[in-house]
């Protein structure tokens, strides 16, 4: 068991029968009344979010979870397919169970959570930017770039990302995989 002082991002905790990821959290000590924690839980197994607030000192049940490399191989369609970087075995996960499957291409090591009690796989976290190819945007209009103005890019995985103006087919950009957001252009 642990309390609401143990709370942190990536914590993996059991809730209304059910896992959940902690994404954000914030201790909050107002001026009149007792302290509490202020959190964003994300379901493991449905991906829903979830908004909610524990007093201070509330006993929480945490899940004991491992994390593991491992390489992303390919989409089927329906299932997501890794391999163990340690001793190859194979692993697949349903859509749900990745925060922006959009952005992972072939080849990319990712950080996969796994739950100890049942060697169940729980999440996975990307690296937090990656490198994409923009393959097709709009050509941005000389002269329009007084505002920070953007436009849609749709990059090598198939996401689309709203980039600024100057990027062109053929770029690569440095995306945010927290927010999904475009960082930068690398220069090659």
């Amino acid at each position: 068991m642990a309390s609401t002082s143990d709370i942190r991002n990536g914590l993996c905790i059991r809730y209304n029968n059910d896992i959940y990821k902690i994404i954000e959290f914030l201790h909050v000590k107002p001026g009149k009344g007792p302290a509490f924690v202020r959190t964003k839980m994300k379901s493991v197994t449905t991906g829903k979010v979830l908004d909610n607030t524990f007093s201070a000192g509330h006993k929480i049940e945490d899940v004991r979870v491992e994390t593991h490399k491992f390489q992303y191989l390919y989409n089927d369609g329906e299932f997501y397919h890794f391999m163990n970087e340690a001793d190859y075995t194979q692993i697949r996960l349903l859509e749900a169970a990745l925060d922006n499957p959009g952005l992972m291409k072939e080849g990319e090591v990712v950080t996969i959570l796994i739950n100890t009690e049942d060697s169940m796989p729980l999440s996975v976290d990307l690296p937090a930017s990656v490198i994409l190819e923009v393959t097709s945007t709009e050509p941005g209009i000389k002269g329009n770039t007084a505002t920070n103005a953007t436009k849609p890019a749709t990059v090598e995985t198939g996401a689309e990302i709203n980039v600024p103006l100057f990027i062109n087919e053929g770029d690569k950009i440095k995306v945010d995989t927290a927010k999904g957001a475009y960082k930068e252009r690398v220069k090659e």
